[in-house]
């Protein structure tokens, strides 16, 4: 199995900017500087290593580790050690003893006439433990290493401390070139796996298309025999990948995290997720859910209307996180005694109705990258609408801005189950909700895994309809 399926955009947007350190060398400052960013265990690493053996030119690889920061540069030394840069003995002769000589040393012994690779990984480690690193490091780029022909790559998976690092209050502000590195999108995961589109989507909802987790599923292989799979087994990724990522984005934030258990067993709104994390204080739960949604892990949402509305929502951003949260983090304790198959069963109970709800933010940005198409507009912003007594819940709302739009431009329903298309009774559901959010004769979308029995909607999608906004 391919490794990197559906990773050829990624690959080509890194040698593009390589392109510019070698067609730079003559002149004075050709070094180019990339921040790629993406969440823990998505690839990034793993890209970049792919992307520095294709390469073939001399690299230094650098994974910073959370130690005290004489540790860290010592380990940096190592990595010097291991690298193929020609003149490493020269670094290697008398060790720096700080990270301003460090980056200072290692721009003398970069090539002069030939393009290299320096890495830094995890650098919001170096951010947090490393006094001033940011200055030094753009000290050591605008006066040393921006001047060699190097391509010099900061990885990150904290999205808030990445995004910090360009900002412009900053002291590396637009030394670099942001890069966004997402999961496999479902067509990837699709051709990676073997799915046609309805089940991949199934395996997106999964696996939240992280790699690790992608390369456990059997090419060709149906969702209940990956789960059977890999929840037999207490060491599996889909089991463990959760854990390790939730130990590194909350180290010292156990409420963070109780309230992130909340908002995963289903709860969505303030006052349901402070009395499922305990009953804890309005300030508390607001802190929490504000690093939560600085993390980029929650998503906050307001219903997309004319009108303003306080009817906020929180929802798991991550697909995964939103699959493990529900349905396997309540159950680890039956998994760690090998007894998965439960496990297996409670899932299979509760799937219809956990992935109807699962699949409404994929839709919508599959739509978003599918329209327009048939008889529908593209819309910039879409997203849902919802009354505080949810006797209103649309699923799919165009709008030209949000929350607060000034037109709209289409509404819609989804309905994701097996065997069971989408009919007349929905269709009236959707014009009676239409009607009780606009007196707009808005456009009608159905979105159905099962196909349609009825006439009267503008647009009709189903998974074939939606996967192809990815494989664009």
């Amino acid at each position: 199995m391919d490794d990197f399926v559906g990773r050829s955009r990624e690959l080509a947007m890194l040698d593009d900017v390589l392109d510019g350190v070698k067609e730079g060398i003559e002149h004075r400052s050709p070094g180019k500087c990339l921040m790629l960013r993406g969440r823990r265990r998505v690839g990034k690493s793993a890209l970049v290593e792919e992307f520095t053996r294709r390469s073939r030119l001399p690299t230094l690889f650098f994974t910073a580790a959370r130690e005290v920061p004489g540790g860290e540069l010592e380990s940096f030394s190592e990595a010097v050690a291991d690298s193929d840069l020609p003149e490493r003995a020269q670094y290697l002769e008398d060790p720096p003893a700080n990270w301003s000589a460090a980056l200072r040393l290692l721009a003398d012994i970069l090539p002069d006439d030939t393009p290299s690779l320096v890495v830094l990984d995890e650098v919001p480690y170096l951010m947090d433990r490393v006094d001033a690193f940011e200055g030094i490091l753009q000290r050591a780029w605008d006066r040393q290493l921006s001047r060699k022909p190097v391509l010099l790559l900061l990885i990150g998976s904290d999205l808030s401390m990445m995004k910090a690092l360009n900002s412009y209050d900053r002291p590396f502000h637009q030394r670099g070139t942001e890069m966004v590195l997402g999961p496999l999108n479902p067509a990837e995961i699709g051709q990676m796996l073997g799915l046609e589109p309805a089940a991949a989507f199934d395996a997106a909802l999964v696996t939240g298309g992280l790699p690790l987790i992608c390369a456990d599923w059997r090419k060709g292989a149906g969702l209940w025999d990956f789960l059977e799979r890999s929840l037999a087994k207490p060491l599996s990724a889909l089991v463990v990948s959760a854990r390790l990522m939730l130990a590194a984005e909350f180290p010292d934030q156990a409420m963070a995290e109780h309230v992130l258990r909340a908002i995963g067993s289903g709860e969505r709104t303030f006052t349901n997720i402070a009395r499922a994390a305990g009953g804890i204080s309005h300030s508390t739960l607001s802190r929490a859910l504000d690093l939560l949604v600085q993390k980029g892990i929650v998503a906050s949402n307001l219903p997309v209307s004319l009108r303003p509305s306080k009817e906020r929502r929180y929802t798991i951003d991550d697909p995964y996180l939103r699959f493990w949260l529900a349905l396997v983090e309540p159950y680890l304790d039956e998994i760690e005694r090998l007894r998965g198959d439960l496990v297996v069963n409670r899932i299979r109970a509760s799937w219809t109705s956990w992935r109807g709800r699962a699949i409404e933010p994929l839709v919508r940005e599959s739509l978003a990258r599918t329209l327009p198409s048939q008889s529908i507009p593209y819309a910039r912003k879409i997203g849902g609408y919802w009354t505080r007594s949810n006797d209103v819940e649309i699923d799919i709302v165009g709008a030209d801005d949000a929350p607060v739009a000034k037109e709209l431009l289409f509404v819609g329903s989804i309905k994701w189950l097996d065997n069971d298309k989408f009919d007349r009774r929905d269709l009236t559901a959707l014009q009676n909700h239409r009607a009780a959010l606009t007196d707009e004769d808005l456009p009608l979308v159905g979105v159905s895994r099962s196909g349609f029995d009825c006439k009267g909607l503008d647009g009709a999608f189903g998974p074939d309809d939606l996967i192809k906004g990815w494989q664009r």
